[in-house]
Formats: structure tokens, C-alpha cells, sequence
């Protein structure tokens, strides 16, 4: 009497993790990218939210500042709400510039845009980083 046997075989399993095991090593990568990216969102608006505040002491005030808690940051420099950069800016004559900064393991997961910067002028740098 031979009945059906139920299960699975050994190689059925393991072909089953190497199978896995592949499509993990490919998806892991993009999906790091796709992190890094989106962190990377939020340290261009952190960039842009401190260059209007900048515009706005300067309508107020006739001067820009690098001290970030004089244009209504809680610290200097302002670590934006992720944490994934801290954003100061820098004068230079009177004209500023705004940095956003990578910490942490931002840094090391998007070192093309560990640092984006973006003058009173317009000047954005690096230019691949805000597209």
C-alpha cells in the first residue's frame, strides 16, 4: 500500500533559500538607495526652510545672521526633524550660505550628498543632489 506523501524535500528547500538568498542581494542595494534618497528629501527642505527664514531676517533686520536661533531655530546648528542632517549657515560678506551636513549613517550610506549647500544667491551644489 503506497500512500502520498505531504512535505517538502530537502532540495526543494534549499533551492527555495538560494532562490531568496539572490533576489535579497539584489533588492537590498536599491533599497538602501531608495533610504538614502528619501533622508536626503528631507535634508534639502531642512536647506530650503533655513534659506527662507534667512530672507526673512534679512526683510526685518537689513542683515542676515549665522546665529540659526536668532531666525527662529531651536539650536545651532538645527539638526532637521529626521536627524539625518544638521544644517548651518555661514556668512560671507552679505551674502550667506546654507549647508545641510550628513551624520550618522547618513553619511555613509550617501556620501555623493553628505553635504548640500545652497547660497543666497541660488547657488545649489552639488547640482545632482537636487534633482
Amino acid at each position: 500500500m503506497i500512500t502520498n506523501a505531504r512535505g517538502f524535500t530537502l532540495i526543494e528547500v534549499m533551492i527555495t533559500v538560494v532562490i531568496v538568498g539572490i533576489l535579497a542581494s539584489i533588492a537590498y542595494p536599491s533599497y538602501t538607495q531608495f533610504v538614502a534618497k528619501g533622508a536626503r528629501g528631507d535634508g534639502l527642505a531642512g536647506v530650503m526652510h533655513v534659506a527662507n527664514l534667512q530672507e526673512q531676517y534679512y526683510l526685518d533686520h537689513r542683515a542676515f545672521t549665522n546665529d540659526m536661533t536668532k531666525i527662529g531655530l531651536s539650536a545651532d546648528p538645527w539638526i532637521v526633524e529626521n536627524t539625518y542632517y544638521k544644517v548651518d549657515t555661514t556668512l560671507s560678506g552679505d551674502d550667506y550660505t546654507v549647508t545641510a551636513t550628513a551624520v550618522g549613517v547618513q553619511a555613509t550610506r550617501d556620501t555623493a550628498c553628505a553635504t548640500i549647500s545652497l547660497t543666497s544667491t541660488g547657488t545649489k551644489s552639488p547640482t545632482e543632489c537636487w534633482k
